[in-house]
């Protein structure tokens, strides 16, 4: 595993071995530049990605709104919920993500160590505060 997987800001704080465990349970995509990923109206597929290296372009109705890269998330809504995708990403690079579905986090908390259930349960809190 790359060592700059441990300096993304979502895993700020959290173990090395806690990482690994994280990382290895879920799959990772490549895409090539100019691919769209999410298309804003498509069926949620009930997946997240962190971006691990490459950029990505957010739109909404066809506007601009916002430039993601390395360590950023995208696609978390549908994680939570079987909306419709709310935006468009469209990698503006070579891109590699990681993968994140609801199965996969619900089988970390199920099957995980307590350092990752301690540690979901921190994120959570801390993004509940941030509402």
């Amino acid at each position: 595993m790359s060592n700059n997987i441990y300096e993304l800001s979502i895993f700020k704080g959290i173990e090395r071995d806690v990482v690994e465990e994280i990382v290895n349970n879920c799959s990772h995509k490549n895409f090539s530049k100019g691919v769209n990923i999410i298309n804003e109206g498509d069926e949620s597929n009930g997946e997240g990605y962190i971006i691990l290296s490459g950029r990505v372009g957010i739109s909404i109705n066809k506007s601009f709104i916002a430039e993601l890269s390395q360590g950023d998330i995208f696609g978390e809504i549908a994680l939570l919920n079987e909306e419709k995708r709310t935006a468009t990403v469209k990698s503006l690079s070579n891109l590699e993500v990681i993968v994140l579905r609801f199965d996969d986090i619900i089988n970390m908390i199920n099957g995980g160590s307590s350092k990752i259930n301690k540690e979901i349960i921190r994120r959570i809190e801390e993004n509940i505060g941030d509402l």
